[in-house]
């Protein structure tokens, strides 16, 4: 199963990919910035944008996959 979130921030395309199998992936405008393999509950996801904001992403749960997005320590994505 596979679960994507994303969000568009100053220009840049902020993707995060969940695989249940797989693990998790964070893409900016296409390319991967950080991974995390294989089966988690939780995971933490890192990156950095062209303007050298750096990006976190929290993603995890059990039943329901829940994504938060920030930019510089500022949430500017969370899924519902």
């Amino acid at each position: 199963m596979k679960k994507t979130f994303e969000v568009m921030y100053n220009g840049q395309h902020i993707q995060v990919e969940n695989r249940w199998f797989t693990g998790e992936k964070l893409y900016v405008d296409g390319q991967l910035q950080d991974e995390n393999l294989g089966l988690s509950m939780r995971a933490n996801l890192y990156g950095q944008l062209k303007s050298k904001n750096r990006i976190k992403v929290s993603i995890g749960g059990v039943f329901k996959i829940n994504c938060t997005i920030f930019v510089d320590n500022t949430l500017i994505y969370q899924s519902s």
